[in-house]
């Protein structure tokens, strides 16, 4: 992926501030399953991090993270959110991965890769970067997030200062579109900035045989916990065999 086009820095505040939840609802899950990570004091590579939002629950956990995003505008904010961790810009599939006991990613940070084939590349280098028996934890879209979004009326969101809008398309059943416009209070007046963002959908079922050609055992789910997770988004959950 070339410079993220994604999430610059008006966009990047307003889903800090508003858009929350998910890190909120997957962190229990998430941190559960990393317990034997945190039990052998292993490194947690974040991919997709955005904000820190997430990052903020692995570490008050007592991990060893090393965060990392896409867009230069989330490094930035995240940076200052969780002041501890280490945070740098990272592109999936060009940029290389540092191995790693635990590899994690929610938000569908890789669904907004350019291709499934892009895709491809990326989870065989996130299973080429763990170690023996190390835990891969991500969630994905699968095709079932257009078919449940098609023909959704635009959203509209507000903050203290700040407003966005959204459209939302499904362009062959294998992308989903969001058109966005925000206003953001600049002083006495507002600016205006414009994002679309698009999600390559994907048969999701494949996963489990993709993965263990690389040495990875995953399983696909509903949820990484209790919580009940979009319709449409699926929780992966793998672990790396051992010699």
């Amino acid at each position: 992926m070339a410079a993220s086009p994604y999430f610059r820095s008006d966009l990047a505040r307003i889903h800090h501030e508003g858009f929350g939840f998910h890190a909120d609802a997957v962190a229990p899950g998430i941190l559960r399953i990393l317990e034997p990570v945190l039990e052998r004091s292993g490194l947690v590579l974040e991919l997709g991090c955005g904000s820190g939002l997430l990052t903020k629950y692995l570490v008050e956990a007592g991990h060893r993270v090393l965060a990392t995003d896409a867009s230069p505008a989330m490094v930035d904010l995240a940076r200052g959110f969780v002041p501890t961790v280490p945070v740098e810009v990272l592109r999936l599939p060009e940029d290389p991965l540092p191995t790693a006991d635990a590899i994690v990613s929610v938000g569908h940070a890789l669904s907004y890769l350019d291709s499934e084939e892009d895709i491809d590349s990326s989870l065989a280098a996130m299973a080429g970067a763990l170690e023996e028996r190390g835990l891969l934890a991500f969630d994905i879209c699968d095709l079932e997030w257009g078919s449940a979004r098609r023909g959704q009326p635009p959203g509209v969101w507000f903050g203290e200062d700040w407003v966005l809008t959204t459209r939302r398309s499904v362009l062959d059943d294998r992308v989903f579109r969001r058109e966005m416009t925000m206003f953001v209070r600049d002083g006495e007046l507002w600016r205006r900035d414009d994002e679309t963002h698009d999600n390559v959908l994907i048969d999701t079922s494949r996963l489990p045989g993709f993965l263990a050609r690389f040495g990875v055992d995953a399983e696909i789910r509903q949820s990484f916990g209790n919580e009940t997770l979009l319709a449409g988004l699926v929780a992966v959950i793998g672990r790396r065999r051992g010699s």
